[in-house]
């Protein structure tokens, strides 16, 4: 490191210089390390790389984002905690909400040993909203980032199976239109 820096300021390369302590600020104080789950402006991927001048992030597409390490001033580290992988399902006004909890809560010991990526929960988080169509009830679970995708679409899987065998209908929009005489005709 010193070597560079001594050639940067033979040569006057002022952004070589911010990049090699930037990169050196970024290593020793650990704001993120290889391995990371990070998150740039809208690029959100894996640390692949630090080097003395730039930083390469692999999204899951297998995109890398190169970036100078002087260029990284706002930076979230997704790896510092665990992440939420979150389940929205829809469920129709007409069925018996506490009846649909109640079948969720009871179900999800069996959901967690089949996704074994949870590290805590899965949790019922309640009702989530009243949409145009269906009330979306909300189940989260605690994981590693690197799994939170798959952990979502696993969670989505297991309810959905846990909710057919319940009888429990997941709604499609309708629309409901009303003619001149009276009549309402669902579509």
């Amino acid at each position: 490191g010193a070597g560079i820096a001594g050639l940067a300021i033979s040569f006057g390369d002022q952004g070589l210089l911010e990049d090699v302590f930037a990169g050196l600020s970024i290593i020793f104080e650990k704001q993120f390390i290889v391995g990371n789950f990070v998150e740039v402006g809208d690029f959100r991927g894996e640390v692949i790389e630090i080097g003395p001048r730039n930083t390469r992030i692999k999204n899951i597409y297998g995109n890398i984002l190169i970036i100078a390490n002087s260029d990284i001033r706002v930076i979230i580290n997704l790896s510092e905690e665990l992440s939420f992988a979150v389940s929205e399902i829809s469920i129709e006004y007409n069925a018996d909400l506490n009846k649909v909890e109640e079948i969720i809560k009871n179900n999800l010991p069996k959901i967690k040993e089949k996704i074994p990526e949870i590290v805590v929960g899965p949790i019922y988080d309640g009702v989530d909203k009243l949409g145009d169509f269906a009330v979306i009830v909300r189940v989260i679970a605690h994981c590693e980032e690197k799994d939170r995708i798959n952990v979502r679409r696993l969670l989505n899987k297991e309810l959905k199976n846990t909710l057919d065998k319940n009888g429990i209908n997941i709604p499609f929009p309708q629309l409901v239109i009303h003619q001149a005489n009276g009549n309402k005709e669902k579509i």
